[in-house]
């Protein structure tokens, strides 16, 4: 039987990813700080070394990470994605060498010149998140020369019902379920005009899976390759519910969206057989009816 390693394993991506992994019959090793899983921190390599050495899987996947851009999380950024990319890989080197490995990347680490970006497309560091992201990528192609299969995955926003509130997507669906039950308070939201992916989870997952499925070595976006604003997302959740979000959503003066489009070029993926089957539609009819 293959076996695999998802770090990350409780996360979105984790969840799907361990289903799609069993349903192919593949068993699963789930990794991550909370939730049921084997709870492991994979900054510290002692750790990593030692999973890796004892399971020797087909396939270890590194999704763990706190997504988000802001400065405060500098050095858990840091620890996760960039120390925990060199751990894994060091340790797939020196103990499973005939391992593949799969790191997740973000579209937020590249330039963004207001179109659909690819993997060849250039990085550049606006953040610490992408600093990180960034140093993961010459990791991975540093150990690729080493004759470790390095896989890496560049994500855009995508969502599940699952996702924590705290995204716009779910803190939208959920509060249009809310006026839906008889709520009459207000979200407040800033710029409603910026677009960006909602792709489904389920789908994205998928894409890791074709990714690494392949015998050559691919980097590649894996994304929808379409955008919508959130105001775009408000009318296909309030129109399920049958109210007028404008009733509901207040402005927020000021607010200053970190890009205006975020969009991919999933031509690469796309060649390889894998295209997205959630719609727009359907994904908010999952995340406000269930």
């Amino acid at each position: 039987m293959r076996t695999a390693v998802i770090f990350g394993a409780n996360g979105q991506d984790g969840h799907y990813l361990h289903e799609l992994l069993i349903s192919e019959g593949i068993a699963v090793t789930g990794v991550s700080r909370s939730g049921p899983w084997l709870h492991m921190d994979i900054g510290k390599y002692a750790d990593v070394e030692a999973l890796v050495r004892e399971k020797r899987p087909d396939i270890i996947f590194h999704l763990a990470a706190n997504s988000t851009t802001r400065h405060d999380v500098l050095f858990e950024n840091h620890e996760t994605i960039s120390t925990g990319t060199f751990n894994v890989l060091e340790a797939v080197k020196r103990h499973s060498p005939g391992t593949k490995v799969f790191l997740s990347g973000s579209g937020l680490q590249f330039h963004n010149a207001g179109r659909p970006i690819k993997e060849t497309d250039p990085f550049e560091a606006t953040s610490p998140y992408a600093v990180s992201r960034i140093q993961s990528v010459y990791a991975a192609r540093y150990y690729r020369s080493l004759g470790i299969q390095t896989y890496f995955g560049y994500f855009f926003n995508h969502d599940s019902p699952i996702r924590p509130e705290r995204h716009m997507s779910n803190k939208i669906a959920a509060f249009a379920r809310r006026i839906a039950a008889g709520s009459s308070e207000t979200l407040e939201i800033g710029d409603m005009t910026v677009r960006k992916e909602w792709g489904f989870a389920g789908d994205i997952v998928r894409g890791i899976y074709t990714l690494v499925q392949q015998d050559d070595v691919y980097e590649a976006t894996i994304g929808t390759g379409l955008a919508y604003s959130i105001e775009d997302w408000l009318n296909e959740c309030f129109a399920l519910i049958g109210r007028d979000w404008r009733q509901y959503v207040v402005h927020r003066p000021g607010f200053v969206p970190e890009y205006d489009i975020l969009c991919s070029d999933p031509t690469t993926l796309r060649s390889l057989g894998w295209q997205p089957q959630v719609s727009f539609a359907d994904l908010a009819r999952m995340m406000v009816l269930g």
